[in-house]
């Protein structure tokens, strides 16, 4: 993990930790950069013009200060982790979604429940038989079948 600050230009990464004071915390929260949202570096910082992310269809100019507060894992470093499918993550642990599997049908459902790729989901609570899966995906939870579940590959991460 490292700081946006240290970020390199055509990354995408995710947050992982916003630090600083609780006005500064409220103010990245109103700018979008929260705890598992996805973020673009567009200029690095070390390029002369600043650093630029893409965030949620938008650009942002985000000062050195406030790039130094906020701790990112790369998406593209996670290449080196192991995909997984969604049954063997335990709960409480956050994940990023890497490919879905199974025929078109169940894809497409799948994606329309909101499980697309670079996606964050956190194993929320599974039931005790294993069957369904409940996952919290961009803000809400959702409850899936284990065999479901099993066509999501998904990498693990440490937030």
């Amino acid at each position: 993990m490292v700081t946006l600050l240290e970020g390199k230009a055509q990354q995408k990464y995710i947050i992982t930790k916003v630090a600083g004071d609780h006005a500064l915390t409220t103010r990245l929260a109103e700018l979008g950069l929260r705890i598992g949202k996805m973020v673009t570096v567009i200029n690095s910082a070390k390029s002369g013009s600043g650093l630029v992310i893409y965030l949620a269809g938008q650009r942002l100019a985000v000062s050195q200060s406030m790039a130094e507060q906020i701790t990112v894992t790369s998406l593209d470093e996670s290449e080196n982790i192991p995909t997984l499918p969604l049954t063997n993550i335990p709960v409480h642990s956050s994940c990023v979604v890497y490919q879905l599997t199974g025929d078109k049908a169940v894809r497409k459902r799948l994606m329309d429940m909101g499980l697309t790729r670079n996606t964050l989901i956190q194993v929320y609570h599974v039931a005790p038989l294993g069957d369904p899966i409940e996952l919290q995906v961009r803000g809400y939870k959702l409850s899936i079948r284990k065999r479901d579940a099993a066509n999501i590959l998904v990498k693990e991460l440490q937030l």
